[in-house]
């Protein structure tokens, strides 16, 4: 590889982990306000597909581009940018407090209490979050390289499914578990927002799919890879 193909790959790396951690903080702060989306007339649980939260809309680009670094940079690579994004977490939880405990002015558009409402559970979002996100990304990351060992870099589909899935779940139900303990959600709302929540993600899983493969496609023709060959950033 030449020095200029080096030095964009690195740029392009950058670039992937940049939107791995905007769209985990985002997910992170947003939490809160809730939508639906009723493609079918059901109910779970007395919970209606699909009713989750917005925070749910970012997050599953995180493993799309997890998937495609793993892909691309290697394991290694992968698991940097997912420890970055548990500092960019932590970091975030800090501005947040420092934020919420300097008292408003009288004129504020923003005023104490409606700023407590939005953020007031920001630092217990964000330590559930953590931790589903730990055990989740590192699962998907690991599942994701046994899949590409065992087919020898073929069958991009089934790596890239078959982690999502399962790493979807954990999450999914780690961090309604955390958020149901501290009575931010009811616990009569778990089973039915743990498989909304998961069937949802399943479908954003499927719809990427494509996008991944069109990654790794346009990457392996711009820098000459072969399959399962890999771009190392050192």
């Amino acid at each position: 590889m030449t020095q200029k193909d080096r030095l964009l790959s690195q740029r392009i790396y950058l670039l992937l982990a940049a939107l791995f951690i905007t769209s985990l903080v985002v997910s992170n702060l947003i939490f809160q306000k809730f939508f639906y989306w009723y493609p079918i007339n059901a109910t779970l649980f007395d919970t209606k597909l699909f009713e989750i939260s917005v925070g749910i809309l970012p997050y599953p680009i995180t493993f799309l581009i997890t998937d495609l670094i793993s892909e691309i940079y290697g394991k290694k690579a992968a698991n940097q940018v997912v420890v970055t994004g548990i500092f960019a977490s932590l970091f975030s939880m800090l501005i947040i407090y420092t934020a919420n405990a300097v008292p408003a002015t009288s004129w504020s558009p923003v005023n104490d209490g409606l700023f407590q409402t939005v953020f007031g559970n920001t630092a217990i979002a964000v330590l559930a979050s953590m931790m589903a996100y730990l055990f989740a990304q590192f699962i998907d990351i690991h599942i994701y390289h046994f899949w590409k060992h065992l087919t020898k870099g073929k069958h991009l589909w089934l790596r890239n499914n078959f982690s999502t899935f399962f790493s979807q779940f954990v999450d999914t139900s780690t961090i309604l578990l955390l958020l149901c303990s501290f009575n931010i959600i009811e616990w009569n709302k778990f089973a039915g927002l743990l498989i909304a929540g998961f069937l949802f993600k399943v479908l954003i899983a499927l719809v990427d799919t494509p996008f991944l493969y069109l990654g790794v496609y346009l990457f392996r023709k711009r820098f000459k890879l072969k399959i399962n060959e890999e771009i190392k950033l050192e």
